[in-house]
């Protein structure tokens, strides 16, 4: 069976993976959510991922989840463009999350990165995720 939103799966996997108080979580591998995940590793929101190949063709990203005196490092990490609604942002009209405090991932036309790198290359496009 086909999943719709394999980026959302996996950002639902973090999610749930610090809510159990988890080391470590698995996904399925893709490049997109590699980049995604380079992106939180740049930032300091996980601590490391790597990626495993499995039978069959197939390979997996195993994530370690980052942990501050026992509370998760990620705070809230939530979809905004979905494959029903996409969103894309202009940099100008991209909004800050949290004054500044979170991040936004984007996906643009230089490759994955987050809304501080967007400004400083002046590229917008579609808003992948929200992260604080």
């Amino acid at each position: 069976m086909s999943m719709t939103d394999p980026l959302s799966d996996m950002l639902t996997r973090i999610r749930n993976g610090q809510t159990n108080g988890s080391n470590q979580v698995a996904c399925p591998a893709s490049k997109l959510k590699g980049n995604v995940l380079e992106v939180l590793k740049r930032e300091g929101y996980i601590r490391d991922f790597s990626r495993r190949d499995l039978d069959g063709g197939k390979a997996s990203f195993n994530i370690e989840l980052k942990y501050h005196a026992g509370q998760p490092v990620i705070r809230e990490i939530a979809r905004v463009s979905r494959p029903g609604r996409r969103v894309y942002s202009s940099i100008k009209d991209l909004p800050k999350v949290y004054s500044g405090l979170g991040i936004s991932i984007l996906s643009t036309p230089r490759g994955v990165m987050s809304d501080l790198e967007a400004r400083v290359a002046h590229v917008g496009g579609e808003v992948l995720c929200r992260v604080f």
